[in-house]
């Protein structure tokens, strides 16, 4: 069964969360996709996770970069897998359908708490998830922006 996690950012932007739970993710030596809502927007979040701390290294690309196979991690607007990735991590809401959840071992659904449209959707895919009998976890940003998992 699928492991889905809804990541409830509030006091983070997806820039400053996003490289931190890659890097967890990565540390698993695990294939991941990352699913970002737009084609701007993955090139924006490649460019960010070269630069976003000059002691980590994310090995990445996205489709300007090629070689999708060889990418230990591959950004994405698309529905793809080219990586043969087997964590997905949704961004900016991008969506994936319910259907498809069991192609992953694990999923992180990451969204801004202040944005009505990435909240409306994440409700939405909790319900459905849960509603297919699904194995889902929520967490929340504290005042310290440390991850505290909810009930």
């Amino acid at each position: 069964m699928t492991r889905i996690d809804f990541y409830h950012l509030q006091k983070a932007s997806v820039e400053d969360a996003l490289p931190k739970l890659l890097e967890k993710a990565y540390a698993t030596g695990k294939r991941i996709l990352v699913k970002i809502g737009t084609e701007e927007r993955v090139e924006f979040l490649n460019t960010h996770l070269w630069s976003y701390d000059e002691t980590s290294f994310l090995p990445h690309g996205s489709k300007k970069d090629g070689n999708a196979s060889m990418q230990p991690i591959w950004l994405t607007s698309q529905d793809d897998n080219p990586n043969e990735a087997t964590i997905l991590f949704l961004v900016d809401c991008a969506k994936t359908d319910v259907e498809n959840t069991h192609l992953f071992e694990r999923i992180l659904n990451i969204f801004d708490g202040n944005n009505q449209e990435s909240l409306d959707w994440s409700r939405k895919f909790w319900k459905q998830l849960k509603s297919q009998g699904e194995e889902c976890y929520y967490w929340q940003q504290d005042d310290r922006g440390t991850w505290q998992q909810k009930a």
